[in-house]
């Protein structure tokens, strides 16, 4: 018969159909915008406002004394947002993160003083044995966790300040010295630059120069980093480890990533740092500066890119505010952490902050919930308009 269906005609129609998903019971109302709407519109005029500050400073106060704390303080920001990677998103505790700082700084003033290399060229140089670094020393050792992982991160650290303390080509205790700026072909920050009669020193300019990579490298490409799929991963390795391998991730592939990552940052504010001083020694990287850097982290909020840029400017700021103190001022800087950390145990600025404006104001309904109210029909089952089925009801009543 022509009329009949078989099972395969079904079966065919059915697989040719248009699938479509069903339409919404509400429209979704847009997400707020504005500076005091969303938390991410105020992040957002925060950041920018910060940016203003920066570029307003050196007009402010272009002294030698102001220029050399704000240069320190932007690259210990660097500085935090690497291990903020590695400990904050991962949930990697490395307590010999200083490692990978003095391998950018060793290796950039050896290819700038021995070799001769322009600061430029030894950049990429500077990055390729941070991961190098980070490979030999992650690849063994993110195998193990929490407190052993600390133990041994920790003996790495040394071993890289050990062996720069009896190396020759490292200058031994006395380190290197001499270690030139920036220069790009017959021009280097050391000329100055006048802009609209404007003079623009050495320190100025080198200033600009890190804060610029500070911001668009450290703050940025971290940010962009942790809400990406690489970094979702990072997450979810931090939360439970055997859960996000029973998920599919390949963990130690997560972990030895951020670890990597982790020590690109550190390198490059390590040449930064190394520029910056001219001379570097294997005291400058014992085991407290890994401790302040954690410290800066934890202090701030980690996973928190607001949260470690304030950490990261409050330990490195705030022994240089508290120089009038003398003696005193470590004192007073170690009551102030004690403080912090009774008060504000997860971070001046965690992860999960919310502002609190915005933490008081409670979600609207929407004017429709749950099931759409059926429609009217007649005894034919047609659908009756709106003006039908009122006056359908008035004659019920």
């Amino acid at each position: 018969m022509s009329g009949t269906t078989t099972p395969g005609s079904v079966t065919s129609a059915l697989r040719d159909a248009k699938l479509r998903a069903p339409s919404p019971l509400f429209d979704r109302p847009s997400a707020p915008r504005g500076v005091f709407s969303s938390q991410q519109g105020f992040l957002r005029a925060l950041g920018g406002l910060c940016i203003v500050l920066l570029a307003v400073l050196p007009f402010v106060d272009a002294s030698r004394y102001t220029m050399s704390i704000a240069t320190s303080a932007l690259i210990y920001v660097m500085l935090c947002m690497g291990l903020n990677v590695v400990v904050g998103y991962a949930g990697l505790l490395d307590l010999g993160y200083i490692a990978f700082f003095a391998v950018g700084a060793y290796v950039s003033g050896i290819l700038t003083t021995v070799v001769g290399l322009p600061m430029w060229m030894a950049l990429p140089a500077t990055i390729l044995c941070c991961m190098v670094a980070g490979i030999i020393i992650g690849a063994p050792t993110l195998r193990l966790r929490s407190d052993y992982l600390a133990i041994v991160t920790l003996g790495f650290g040394e071993i890289i300040r050990i062996t720069a303390n009896n190396l020759k080509i490292t200058g031994g205790p006395s380190g290197i010295h001499g270690i030139p700026t920036w220069s790009f072909g017959d021009w280097s920050f050391a000329d100055g630059l006048t802009i609209g009669g404007l003079v623009f020193p050495q320190r100025v300019l080198f200033y600009y120069f890190v804060a610029a990579i500070v911001v668009l490298v450290g703050v940025i490409g971290a940010g962009r980093l942790a809400k990406g799929k690489m970094g979702r991963a990072w997450k979810a390795v931090r939360d439970d480890e055997d859960a996000a391998e029973a998920m599919g991730i390949n963990t130690y592939l997560a972990k030895i990533s951020a670890y990597i990552i982790g020590a690109v940052w550190a390198g490059v504010a390590g040449q930064l740092m190394a520029t910056h001083l001219s001379a570097i020694s294997p005291n400058s990287f014992q085991f407290l500066y890994s401790a302040l850097i954690l410290m800066a982290v934890v202090l701030g909020g980690m996973g928190s890119t607001p949260g470690v840029i304030i950490g990261a400017l409050f330990v490195s700021l705030a022994p240089e505010l508290l120089r009038d103190f003398s003696e005193w001022r470590f004192l007073i800087f170690g009551v102030l952490l004690v403080v912090v950390m009774l008060f504000r145990p997860s971070g001046l600025w965690p992860s999960t902050a919310i502002l609190p404006w915005l933490r008081k104001r409670r979600p609207v309904p929407p004017p429709t919930q749950g099931f759409l109210a059926p429609v009217p029909v007649d005894e034919d089952d047609t659908p009756l308009a709106a003006e039908d089925a009122t006056a359908e009801e008035g004659e019920g009543r």
